[in-house]
């Protein structure tokens, strides 16, 4: 693979990586799609968005908005989503439950999964939706 901008792995390759390595993956997906969330909704204000960012990508507010997607999964995708949620994590942060922890877990598995795949599409659809008021 040459442009790891914008991967597209094998399902075959996909299958290879962990569910923590695809959890990886979406953590960083979903904060740039924070990122630009905020900077695009006129909230780029030093500080203010550093805050904005974290509130937003806190293992509580992701389990959050994990639910507002779960009835618009397809079975390949909460699949994914069951595989992450049951992965072995060690450490919980304080501010979060290990079951608000094991849902965000989850939805950056499948955040890490589909961009992966090449569905920043499907990324970003499941991204308005999480982020509707």
């Amino acid at each position: 693979m040459e442009d790891y901008f914008s991967p597209s792995l094998s399902e075959e390759t996909l299958q290879g990586l962990s569910a923590i390595a695809l959890a990886h993956m979406g953590d960083a997906v979903f904060e740039v799609l924070v990122r630009s969330w905020l900077c695009a909704h006129g909230k780029a204000t030093g500080r203010g968005l550093h805050q904005a960012t974290v509130a937003l990508v806190r293992a509580e507010s992701q389990a959050e908005k994990a639910q507002r997607i779960l009835p618009e999964l397809t079975e390949p995708e909460l699949a994914v989503f069951r595989r992450g949620r049951n992965a072995q994590v060690h450490s919980v942060p304080a501010h979060a439950s290990r079951a608000q922890y094991g849902t965000a877990t989850a939805l950056e598995a499948l955040l890490g999964w589909l961009y992966l795949r090449g569905e920043r599409g499907r990324v970003n659809e499941l991204f308005i939706k999480m982020m509707e008021e």
